[in-house]
């Protein structure tokens, strides 16, 4: 009952960044027509293949790297066993020290979640803003991490659908919470938690969940394939994100270098200490 009381306030209260186009004329068919992208930077080359599953994705970061959008910028947050992320444009030419993860170019992609693209190592994703701010979790226009992570045991996998799948009813549940109609049942619940009544938060926290229980049926869910099991319990990744967040590329030269960068030193906001500058950005279609 504790967790449930968490996570109806988590769910009120949460505004989380996760630090979260111009259609561009492309070839189209195998896996060998796909765009590539190779980012300079002062610890190396890195080019990514671009999914043509993932269009709108993959269309906007073409037209911004052909605008040169992210030349100068920087890899501002760097996590091991995790990813690296980039695309801020307030880190071009950011003085040591400055915060950064909230900027972009003033636009959001909407989600292009696929079953097929997970989280493996080397994937290449959108960032996005978290908490029911974002509830169809659109992606940053311009902010993007490189999957780094780590090896993951299958039997953890299944315990890992089980677990978003229940997640995935919850987050049905808020979309609800914050629609129009059930405005009344929002207010009540904030101060129900402003006034530390748990009893009373709880007794409406699940009258409210009562009324779209016979719909949570309907609430898409996903497995992995054995394939995608067999990657992460050897290649590694990060598959929490998966279904959250978009992957539309992947990197397929400069593996190493995600590596390296993955390994500096960083502050206490993940911000390495040495910058990690991408100077060059260059499209082959």
């Amino acid at each position: 009952m504790k967790l449930i009381y968490k996570i109806g306030i988590a769910i009120l209260l949460s505004a989380a960044i996760v630090a979260f186009a111009m259609p561009t004329k492309t070839k189209k068919g195998s896996k060998m027509d796909q765009i590539h992208v190779t980012f300079e930077t002062n610890f190396g080359a890195i080019t990514v293949a671009l999914y043509n599953e993932t269009p709108l994705h993959r269309d906007n970061f073409v037209k911004l790297a052909e605008e040169h959008y992210f030349d100068s910028l920087l890899f501002h947050r760097v996590i091991d066993n995790f990813m690296i992320q980039a695309g801020d444009p307030d880190s071009k030419g950011a003085p040591a020290g400055k915060t950064l993860g909230m900027g972009g170019p003033g636009y959001t992609i909407p989600a292009e979640f696929n079953t097929k693209f997970i989280h493996k190592k080397g994937a290449l994703a959108a960032a996005r803003r978290g908490g029911p701010q974002n509830p169809k979790k659109e992606s940053s226009g311009s902010q993007f991490y490189i999957v780094v992570g780590q090896q993951v045991p299958m039997e953890q996998l299944d315990a890992m659908v089980a677990q978003k799948a229940d997640q995935a009813k919850a987050e049905y549940i808020q979309t609800k919470l914050y629609e129009p109609e059930n405005k009344a049942y929002l207010n009540e619940l904030i101060e129900l938690q402003k006034a530390g009544d748990r009893q009373n938060f709880m007794a409406k926290w699940q009258e409210f969940n009562d009324r779209y229980k016979d719909s949570l049926t309907t609430v898409p869910t996903f497995s992995y394939t054995e394939e995608q099991k067999n990657t992460y319990s050897t290649i590694g990744g990060t598959p929490h994100l998966d279904m959250d967040y978009t992957v539309f590329g992947e990197v397929i030269q400069g593996l190493d270098v995600v590596d390296k960068i993955a390994k500096v030193a960083t502050d206490r906001n993940n911000r390495p200490l040495e910058d990690v500058i991408i100077t060059k950005v260059s499209v082959e279609k």
